[in-house]
């Protein structure tokens, strides 16, 4: 039986070593004791109140073609970046946000799946050495901080994907300090596994019908694309 569930959580976030409340948003799509649970971490620009047209439309399409055995999380634990400013082009959100995924992947049974989109891609890369996950997806990324898959000091799967239209390919594969993120996830050199997803826009990974969803629904199952 599929069942979904909305749970809303409160989590405490230090952006420039204030305390700053933040209250975030997590959404279940399907048996939260499925077998296989992927968990979509959303980029820039998302907040509680573009929650449900953002990241939830992510985990909602997905789930509509996935199978019973999978479920789907639309995760929002942290404050994304607004905008293509200073935020966006540094870590210092996505390392407050790896903290906070950590635990709650950490709270998960079955086989998790991190499914990154955008600048959410900088906060799994961060995240992924401190948790037992089978696979982690970047979609459209600016770059993951790291230079290949073995330094992000994981045994899952590392997939990596990026359409014709999507505007990230013309983002600098370059860091100083904490501008910039470094290595293209997509590049040969990376060493992730890349997928074909056509023509997809940056926004466009989770559209009906589209190859980039097929792709990442065998992902979830714990397939290949």
């Amino acid at each position: 039986m599929r069942v979904g569930l909305l749970v809303l959580v409160l989590v405490f976030v230090t952006p420039g070593g204030g305390v700053d409340s933040f209250v975030g948003r997590v959404a279940v799509y399907g048996d939260a004791g499925a077998a296989h649970v992927a968990v979509v971490v959303p980029g820039s620009d998302v907040d509680g109140a573009r929650f449900d047209a953002t990241v939830g439309r992510m985990a909602r399409s997905l789930h509509d073609v996935v199978g019973a055995d999978v479920a789907v999380v639309a995760w929002l634990g942290y404050r994304t970046p607004s905008g293509l400013g200073v935020d966006a082009a540094s870590g210092r959100l996505a390392r407050a946000g790896a903290e906070a995924l950590v635990r709650y992947v950490r709270s998960l049974s079955g086989h998790v799946h991190l499914l990154c989109h955008s600048y959410g891609s900088v906060v799994c890369a961060m995240a992924v050495r401190d948790v037992r996950v089978d696979d982690v997806v970047f979609l459209g990324s600016p770059g993951v901080r790291v230079s290949t898959v073995d330094e992000l000091g994981t045994s899952a799967r590392v997939w990596a994907a990026r359409g014709a239209r999507d505007w990230t390919r013309w983002v600098p594969a370059v860091r100083v300090g904490d501008l910039g993120h470094g290595a293209d996830p997509v590049s040969p050199s990376f060493g992730a596994v890349v997928f074909d997803v056509g023509d997809a826009r940056h926004d466009g990974y989770f559209e009906s019908g589209s190859a980039s969803l097929r792709a990442l629904a065998a992902i979830a199952r714990g397939g290949r694309p």
